[in-house]
């Protein structure tokens, strides 16, 4: 069963937050003076227990979602993990089920997470020198542990991306190093540009390395051709080695959108279905399944949720009239990237 928006996207990924906690305090997503030793994260009982996001997953995927991406916050510090892995890639109709990690924790658990049916995994590293990466993660690990955690996850037989944030005057210098490493290591790196996601991050344009600019850096020391997407709404722009030694991705929201492909939606640890990266206000599907509703019930709620979307935050950014901008926005800390 297929499920269609007002611009006529299907729902197909479902990116499902596990913990609004992370072990790292980045600056362009959990800053330390924002989210400190007092800021209040969700109690245990506002969390999904596992049964609750195994139940939802299934009702996501009768309406035609085949792709899940577990996502936090950190995923890994949430202990039942390798549970809810287990349980959501048995449901029928699951495709694929994939991890965004910060790669701190990973190798201690890669080969755990993989015997569980995890398939992939996206670490999300923004520099090679501790100097960098230390002052974009707030001070919380240096390099060598992320690198460790990725060396773990293809040793354990699980596919590696490395998703990489850059941003002006802070870590563009780093570009082509991890271009130059992860090329030999034949691991794609897919580099996003610092986007204004929540309301903490302090972003404006000036910080944006564009999607061209990008492509004309490494495209100096290693010349790239375009390659054609995965599949229709993949979010990288893939661009190929002409050497033939690999490939990479750009996740260009700012500079070159991608709305209108969009086929993901976002649940929150807390059950808050979000139906944009940058959406202002959530859906409250705990509710629903706390309160003695059925499948039934819940999946026709849902699809009268999607099938009234008309997200395009990035395609209207800054655009006069719109409102883009202004109002608060979800933190990224609760939905994932």
């Amino acid at each position: 069963m297929e499920t269609h928006d007002q611009y006529n996207r299907i729902l197909r990924d479902l990116r499902l937050s596990v913990t609004d906690r992370c072990n790292f305090r980045c600056r362009y997503c959990m800053p330390e003076e924002i989210f400190g030793k007092d800021y209040a994260f969700l109690s245990r009982e506002h969390i999904l227990s596992v049964e609750e996001t195994v139940r939802i997953t299934q009702i996501f995927t009768r309406l035609g979602a085949r792709k899940i991406r577990i996502t936090g916050g950190e995923p890994l510090l949430r202990k039942e993990l390798p549970d809810i892995i287990r349980e959501v890639s048995r449901i029928p109709g699951v495709e694929d089920v994939a991890l965004t990690t910060n790669g701190s924790l990973l190798a201690r658990h890669a080969r755990t997470l993989r015997e569980a049916g995890l398939m992939r995994v996206a670490v999300s590293l923004d520099a090679l020198d501790d100097d960098t990466f230390l002052a974009m993660n707030g001070g919380k690990a240096k390099v060598a542990q992320v690198l460790e955690g990725i060396d773990a996850a293809a040793e354990a037989g699980l596919a590696v991306k490395v998703n990489m944030v850059v941003q002006k005057g802070v870590n563009e210098h780093a570009l082509l190093p991890m271009v130059r490493y992860f090329r030999e290591r034949g691991h794609i790196l897919r580099m996003i540009e610092y986007m204004d996601v929540g309301n903490t991050n302090g972003w404006n344009w000036d910080q944006v390395v564009s999607k061209r600019e990008i492509l004309e850096r490494i495209h100096a020391e290693f010349p790239l051709a375009p390659a054609d997407p995965n599949y229709e709404g993949e979010v990288a722009s893939r661009f190929r080695f002409l050497d033939g030694q690999g490939e990479i991705g750009v996740i260009s929201s700012v500079s070159d959108a991608f709305c209108s492909t969009c086929t993901r939606g976002r649940l929150s640890a807390d059950g808050m279905f979000y139906t944009c990266l940058f959406a202002t206000k959530g859906h409250d599907l705990r509710e629903w399944l706390r309160s003695g509703a059925t499948d039934d019930e819940i999946a026709d709620h849902i699809i009268a949720i999607w099938e009234g979307r008309h997200d395009r935050y990035s395609l209207d950014r800054g655009k006069a009239g719109t409102g883009t901008g202004r109002e608060a926005k979800v933190e990224m800390s609760r939905i994932g990237g």
